[in-house]
This record gives structure tokens, C-alpha cells and sequence, in this order.
């Protein structure tokens, strides 16, 4: 049997699925390409992240396809539903990525609290000449210890956000309209494990508690975050954005930050993705990746090990 790992698949998931028998392809075909490639090439496993989309024309016209895979945790471009009720398997890896999200997550509070998106950008230019202009500009940092992290949406990267926040020293407070409590165990290099009891409270109280606010929730119809939530923030808040493109309203967060309501922000992911609005990309507030919570080695090993062990157990036990 064939797979075709359209936007690409670990090494180590390569290596599993051909242990396996399987024969693994790794070309990345064109949207418009795909389907004759799928039914040209007897495809039998399509593996996608986020580029490559699976709506109805290629489900309804591959009739050889028996599984199609997503590499992470969102499955907002899958028709999900639709390939069940056409006998197709619907696979991802919610719990692979948690962590390397979390982790840079924390990468940007920490660079926003110290001003590093922006001295960065600024020494390479001024650092000989405005060196004590530097200094001053950016001597007014803040540390995350002693600070309350707020979390919307508590699921597994919520969970492993929280976590990296309880080691840094945060409060953590949470909201999740699915999730009332619930116990997380931070593991230590030296064996060593600690459990904390976390209650989920309303999405208003966490918005008015937060110094500092994450949102880890799935593509939504409306914005999370919007005027109103905004309004209910601290002044001076900092936000991060590692969900999805459009869950929060990035016109309102603007004007928030240059209100003041918000202090700086953070934005993985975008509304017009990958096209990013000029705006944010030239603001000095925000610090900015490409969509990258999950692009760690580490992470993408899990996934395609994760991805691996579903495959052969679908189709081969």
C-alpha cells in the first residue's frame, strides 16, 4: 500500500511505515493536482498538515483512499465529518505538538516582557551609536514570575502551556466551556513529579485576572476575542495567538494596543494567512513567527511516529 505525505512526515514516521510494508511518498503534489495524482499513483494513505486542503471533490473522487491523516491537532482543512460518513479513517495527532507549542509560547512572553522582539531588530542598527538610548528605552521589562496566566481553551496544549507557566513560577487560570477540572503532573529531570488541581472558571473572570493571556482553541465561526473581551482585560496585558488565524478579531487587538489596554502581543497565526495583513507585520508591539508551534524536530518525530502507529493499525491489524 501507498502513502503520500503530501506536505512531508518525519524520518522516523518514514522509517516506521516502511518497516510496515508500506511504500511512502514524500512529493508535494499541487491542490489542483492532487486528485489524479491520488488515483494515478493508487494512494491509499494521504498524510497532510496545514497547506494542503481535503474537501469533498477529493474524498468523492478517490475512491482508493482509506485513510487520510493529519499531522498535528486542528483539522479545519479536512471535511472531517463528511470522509467518516464515506468510510474514510480520520486520523491526527492532538497530543504529539502540546508541548513545542507551549514552549514557544513562552518564547514570545519572555521576549515581550524584556522588549527582545524589538532590541533585537534595533542593536544590529544603533547598538554603536544609541547604545544608552537602547538601554533606557528598553529598561523597563517585567517578569513572568509571581504573574497570573490566563488560558482559553483547556485541551491538551492549554494543559502543557499551563504547565511550562506552574514551572516559571505563574498563577495559572483557565476557562474551557468542556472542562471543569483537572489534574496536571509536571515530571522532573530527577524523577520527581508534582500534580496540580486546576478548576476552570468563566472566560470573563480569566480575561479580568490575566497578565498574561493564551488562547489554544480550534478555528471558530466568531472571534474568542474581541472589543468586548478586550475591554474586560487589565491594562497592559500581554496576548499570545498559537491557535488559529481568526480567533481573535486582529483589527480590535490593534487598537487595543495602541489604546494601551494591551501592552504588547503575540501572533503565530493570522487571519489572512499566509498573507499576513501589512499592518502587523510593521508594528512594533507585536513579536511574530510563521506559524511554527509545532515545527520542532522533537515534535515532528512524534507525529510521524504517532502517525505511523495508527496507520498500520488500521490497515494492518
Amino acid at each position: 500500500m501507498k502513502v503520500l505525505a503530501n506536505d512531508g512526515v518525519s524520518q522516523s514516521g518514514i522509517d516506521a511505515l516502511e518497516a510496515a510494508g508500506f511504500e511512502v511518498s514524500t512529493t508535494t503534489v499541487a491542490q489542483e493536482q492532487l486528485q489524479n495524482y491520488i488515483n494515478d499513483k493508487d494512494i491509499s494513505v494521504l498524510l497532510v498538515r496545514s497547506a494542503t486542503k481535503v474537501r469533498k471533490d477529493i474524498i468523492d473522487n478517490c475512491p482508493g483512499l482509506k485513510i487520510i491523516g493529519r499531522g498535528g491537532v486542528g483539522m479545519d482543512n479536512i471535511d472531517v465529518e463528511y470522509a467518516r460518513e464515506k468510510g474514510l479513517h480520520v486520523i491526527n495527532t492532538p497530543a504529539a505538538s502540546s508541548h513545542s507549542v507551549a514552549e514557544l509560547v513562552f518564547g514570545h512572553f519572555y521576549g515581550l516582557a524584556r522588549f527582545l522582539h524589538n532590541s533585537n531588530r534595533d542593536m544590529p542598527l544603533e547598538g554603536d551609536s544609541n547604545f544608552k538610548k537602547l538601554k533606557k528605552a528598553y529598561a523597563k521589562g517585567t517578569e513572568l514570575k509571581g504573574k497570573t496566566l490566563g488560558v482559553i481553551g483547556f485541551g491538551r496544549i492549554g494543559q502543557a502551556t499551563a504547565k511550562v507557566a506552574i514551572g516559571a513560577g505563574m498563577k495559572v487560570v483557565a476557562f474551557d466551556p468542556f472542562i471543569e477540572n483537572t489534574t496536571l503532573e509536571l515530571d522532573f529531570f530527577d524523577g520527581q513529579k508534582l500534580s496540580f488541581d486546576i478548576t476552570t472558571i468563566s472566560k470573563e473572570d480569566v480575561l479580568k485576572q490575566a497578565d498574561f493571556l493564551t488562547l489554544h482553541v480550534p478555528a471558530q465561526k466568531d472571534y474568542i476575542i474581541d472589543d468586548a473581551e478586550l475591554n474586560q482585560m487589565k491594562d497592559g496585558v500581554i496576548i499570545a495567538n498559537a491557535a488559529r488565524g481568526g480567533v481573535i478579531n486582529e483589527v480590535a487587538l490593534v487598537k487595543a494596543i495602541e489604546s494601551g489596554k494591551v501592552a504588547r502581543a503575540a501572533l503565530d497565526v493570522f487571519e489572512k494567512e499566509p498573507q499576513p495583513e501589512i499592518q502587523l507585520l510593521m508594528n512594533p508591539a507585536l513579536s511574530l513567527t510563521p506559524h511554527t508551534g509545532a515545527a520542532t524536530s522533537e515534535a515532528q518525530d512524534r507525529i510521524g511516529v504517532e502517525l505511523a502507529t495508527q496507520i498500520i493499525d488500521i490497515l494492518k491489524n
